[in-house]
């Protein structure tokens, strides 16, 4: 990846130029990288400002080749017969050039809907021809797409992934980017979070894990490391999708002229020789052998008429995907170069003053927490008239926003504090640590009060989740408090990180399995069991519910048992680790207890039938 990607003005990798008045000569000017200049940045042409135009106009007219006037017009203006910068008469120069980069940007994709500073900073740079190996790579995609992600995702995604991440690879060599120890880490966590759905039935860890793949991939193609970057990357790929089909169109119509036949003409032959001999003699073994014609069928997709559309379209999004990854690695956008400007810095007092109030009221809330702690329970009970569950699950949700509106208090403190000196400084971590400090006590405040609503109620999946999410709240604290330490330069990367590390850790630990195992463990202790409940859960609870002693076994794993048998036969490459196990143990102990019975035990309650 590039040394530098932040775009500081004075470097290679882009800003305005260093002066504006002086001739545009080599890389330092917008001529040489045929940027366009912008009205209000370094190098554009403003009036009272005679060598703004021939530092940024002029070139900019010449690459558009608009104005009415030859690409290499002079830098003295009078290219298109005008002598106001350029512009035709009856055109104001400063909306004159606006013309000019709107129209650049009417043909980059999705540029064209961003704002006009964004996208001249971040605009991503003409990547050269596009390699025939990349080409080669995004057809696969497509094909392993269209193949294996008919029947469901499992590692029919993983397979349809390597040649994405291959032509990536391959686009990025071509243009001498080097990998980097953090493009690396993303790439790698991105092909972990693709192997989830190959480990659990459960769709809705599943899904996350495909969201946070996603950012992962951005930040590994574009190699972001500040705030606008992390949060903006995955547009990225809106954009890289839209360039990435041009950039491979054009590449097929360059060689379509000149291509190679005493080459390629042989290749073609031969693949189809193969193919028609792999299906004649394939055909003749799978007749003669019905455990070959088995295995066969199995390593095999199968491919119908009435599927046809569906898998064209993964075709289609699959190769588009790849050829968007691999036009992201050739030339990403460099969305670090967006500057976000801080607010007006307060005096200490108008600064300080809400935030300590906020700070104290946090102490008093924690206060009392430790009394309730140390106290005891029922003190509190008996006092506030509420019941054991009642008053967990009172409290936990508005703790959980607690914190949710304490992080964005940080968030507009920190833009508005006061930067005058290293005093400045240091108040700002004192205040803001003490605010993160009694934040913690809060987080583990709601985190025993859901403990206690799951004693009192059982385990959900919405209960695990939003468990999870306060946990990963706290841990953002931490780093928030880590960073006032150490400085902030990677706590936008460590917070991505984490929340990868999070959704990766959820989906390995199985959300499901644990909602299912922690209700039977309940059920061990208090008999006590929501039957209608469990029922729901995907084959990844199967393993847990397996321990329950009949009936109640065979009515807890009843609807899951109905749900594997309505989807048949399913190939390896759709079949999750979660799905196989389950089947497995229904194999070898099938459900027994019948309707009637099932229906006794509640297994039914709110159901029709």
């Amino acid at each position: 990846m590039p040394e530098k990607t932040d775009g500081a003005p004075d470097d290679a990798t882009g800003g305005s130029p260093a002066d504006p008045a002086q001739p545009a000569a080599g890389a330092g000017g917008p001529g040489a990288s045929g940027a366009p200049a912008v009205p209000g940045m370094p190098g554009a042409h403003t009036p009272g400002r005679a060598g703004a135009h021939a530092a940024g106009a002029a070139p900019a007219q010449g690459a558009d080749g608009a104005g009415g006037g030859a690409a290499g017009g002079g830098a003295d203006g009078s290219s298109g017969g005008s002598s106001r910068g350029g512009a035709p008469d009856g055109w104001d120069p400063q909306a004159w050039q606006t013309y000019q980069v709107r129209r650049r940007r009417a043909a980059s994709g999705a540029w064209s809907v961003t704002p006009l500073a964004w996208a001249e900073a971040a605009r991503p740079a003409s990547p050269g021809p596009v390699p025939t190996a990349v080409l080669l790579a995004a057809a696969l995609a497509g094909l392993a797409s269209g193949l294996f992600l008919g029947d469901g995702a499992g590692l029919g995604l993983l397979i349809a992934a390597v040649p994405a991440v291959a032509g990536a690879c391959l686009a990025a060599r071509a243009t001498r980017r080097r990998a980097r120890a953090w493009s690396v880490t993303w790439a790698l966590g991105c092909v972990a979070l693709l192997g989830i759905p190959a480990l659990r039935d459960a769709g809705w860890p599943s899904a996350l894990a495909l969201l946070a793949a996603v950012l992962l991939g951005a930040l590994a193609l574009h190699g972001s490391r500040t705030w606008p970057g992390v949060l903006l990357s995955p547009l990225g790929f809106v954009d890289s999708a839209v360039l990435g089909v041009r950039w491979a169109w054009s590449g097929l119509r360059s060689r379509g002229s000149g291509v190679d036949r005493a080459r390629w003409l042989p290749v073609l032959k031969a693949a189809a020789v193969a193919l028609v001999l792999l299906v004649l003699f394939g055909t003749l073994f799978a007749s003669a052998d019905a455990a070959f014609a088995d295995l066969l069928d199995g390593l095999t997709p199968e491919i119908s008429l009435g599927d046809g559309p569906v898998r064209l379209v993964l075709f289609l999004l699959g190769a588009v995907l790849a050829l968007a990854a691999a036009r992201a690695a050739a030339a990403p956008s460099r969305w670090d170069r967006i500057r976000i400007k801080p607010g007006k810095p307060r005096s200490r007092v108008e600064w300080a003053l809400p935030l300590i109030v906020l700070d104290l009221l946090f102490a008093g809330f924690n206060a009392v927490q430790l009394a309730v702690l140390f106290g005891g329970y029922d003190k509190v009970l008996e006092r506030t008239g509420l019941t054991y569950a009642e008053y967990a699950r009172q409290g936990f949700w508005q703790l959980l926003w607690a914190t949710l509106l304490t992080l964005a208090v940080i968030a507009l403190a920190l833009r508005w504090a006061p930067r005058g000196g290293a005093g400045d400084r240091r108040f700002v971590r004192a205040v803001l640590g003490t605010l993160c400090a009694l934040t913690l006590v809060v987080v583990a405040s709601a985190l025993r009060r859901m403990d206690l609503y799951v004693d009192a109620y059982g385990l959900t999946r919405l209960r695990v989740s939003v468990a999870a999410m306060e946990l990963w709240l706290g841990l953002v604290i931490v780093l928030i408090m880590a960073a006032g330490v150490f400085g902030a330069r990677l706590l936008p990367r460590a917070v991505a990180a984490s929340m990868a590390a999070a959704v990766l850790s959820f989906g390995l630990l199985s959300p499901d399995g644990m909602v299912a195992g922690t209700n039977v463990a309940r059920f061990e202790r208090t008999a006590k069991l929501d039957l209608a409940y469990v029922q729901d859960l995907s084959a990844d609870a199967v393993p847990a519910l397996d321990r329950l002693p009949e009936p109640r076994r065979s009515c807890a794993l009843r609807g899951i048992n109905d749900d594997l048998s309505r989807r048949g036969r399913v190939p390896w490459y759709a079949i999750s680790l979660g799905e196989y196990r389950a089947r497995q143990i229904l194999r070898e102990r099938p459900v027994t207890a019948s309707y009637e019975v099932c229906r006794g035990l509640g297994t039914f309650h709110g159901r029709t039938g």
